[in-house]
């Protein structure tokens, strides 16, 4: 979800071949590049940990299936000797190499314009406790749930992102609308990266991977425009949105709502409701949705046998209005729902079942019971 569009010209990425160890030929302490679905789920599950392995070149890993879960990693290191117990309650993702976001090479003017209103915002909200009230608080908690709830999680990933129910023309533009007031940049590119997420997930060509550390992930992906070019390409994946003008005027005029909501707020009520209801809501709305990519590839459960980093972790689910239930996203990715148990809460999977039951959301698209039994683990068990 970039907040300044990327440039159209863009170069194809190409996959560096993996760099060959040179060790010993019997006994190689590499990374293992294929984790069977079986051995991923006990390293995850019962040791908490992504795992090394000790593999020779003709060994396999045992109880293997056929289907394996590809890991990005050939970079030789040494295998864990401390491995935390099951009851930690943490799960690592290993990283694989470190991308020096800040230091170390050339800006654009887009990564400039990017970090320029990241750090403004979060310099507002030093602001907050000088001008407090309670209209400016509630203002921002008012915005935080049509921003985030309508705008974000409903409108941008549920909705245009991967289709996963129908609404009528007026109220799909103007929940893009209220996407766009969070200022995480316009549908196009936001949808745009989002599928590009899905398509490489945890790999070379992730956006935004925690294989590259936390941070990164988490935020600093954000200032890397030209590399998220060369891994990706130009946004060629959006036809269905750029052939509506609507989405072509938010692109070329992205930058002016978001004012334009600054200048009604101050109108209102003043500079306190500029400080908490720009500054405070938009900074909050921007790391519920950031903890989405790393957070929830980082810590938490894994539900499904999806292959990927993906975790289920309740706590952003409460923050993100139900977008922390990762795994199941990631397993069923064209499911409206994303809370698939009746105790996982998922604020937006509440407000498309209202418009549906009023008339307003139809084809709502969910997961049958077949699809269950194809995304379960071998042993039938779902840890949610």
């Amino acid at each position: 979800m970039a907040l300044i569009s990327p440039p159209t010209n863009a170069k194809l990425y190409s996959v560096p071949p993996q760099p060959r160890v040179s060790t010993p030929p019997r006994r190689t302490t590499v990374i293992h590049h294929t984790f069977t679905n079986r051995n991923f789920k006990r390293s995850v599950i019962e040791a908490n940990v992504v795992r090394t392995y000790l593999c020779s070149n003709s060994e396999r890993i045992p109880e293997h299936r056929n289907r394996t879960l590809p890991i990005a990693c050939a970079t030789p290191i040494a295998v864990a000797e401390n491995i935390p117990g099951p009851n930690s309650g943490r799960i690592d993702a290993a990283v694989k190499w470190r991308r020096n976001v800040y230091w170390g090479r050339k800006w654009n003017s887009r990564d400039i314009g990017t970090a320029v209103v990241v750090v403004a915002m979060h310099l507002f909200c030093l602001l907050a406790p000088f001008v407090f009230n309670w209209a400016a608080f509630w203002v921002a908690v008012g915005l935080y749930v049509v921003t985030g709830l309508l705008g974000i999680t409903l409108s941008f990933h549920r909705h245009l992102s991967h289709r996963s129910f129908k609404l009528p023309k007026w109220l799909e533009y103007f929940f893009a609308y209220c996407g766009v007031l969070a200022l995480q940049g316009n549908p196009i590119d936001w949808v745009s990266t989002h599928r590009y997420h899905h398509q490489f997930c945890d790999s070379e060509r992730d956006p935004h991977s925690p294989l590259e550390g936390f941070w990164f992930s988490h935020m600093s992906w954000l200032f890397d425009t030209n590399t998220v070019i060369e891994r990706c390409g130009k946004p060629n994946n959006v036809g269905d949105l750029e052939k509506q003008p609507f989405y072509r005027f938010l692109r070329s005029t992205y930058v002016v709502h978001p004012v334009a909501l600054a200048v009604l707020l101050y109108a209102m009520g003043g500079f306190p409701f500029i400080v908490w209801g720009m500054g405070v809501r938009i900074v909050w709305v921007y790391h519920i949705t950031w903890l989405v990519n790393s957070a929830c590839h980082v810590w938490g459960k894994q539900a499904w046998d999806t292959r990927d980093l993906s975790r289920n972790n309740w706590w952003v689910a409460l923050l993100a209005f139900g977008e922390g239930w990762h795994n199941n996203h990631h397993a069923f990715e064209f499911s409206a729902r994303h809370g698939l148990e009746w105790w996982q809460i998922d604020m937006t999977w509440y407000a498309v079942r209202l418009l549906q039951a009023i008339g307003l959301a139809t084809d709502v698209k969910l997961p049958t019971e077949a699809h269950k039994q194809r995304m379960a683990f071998d042993n039938g068990s779902v840890a949610t």
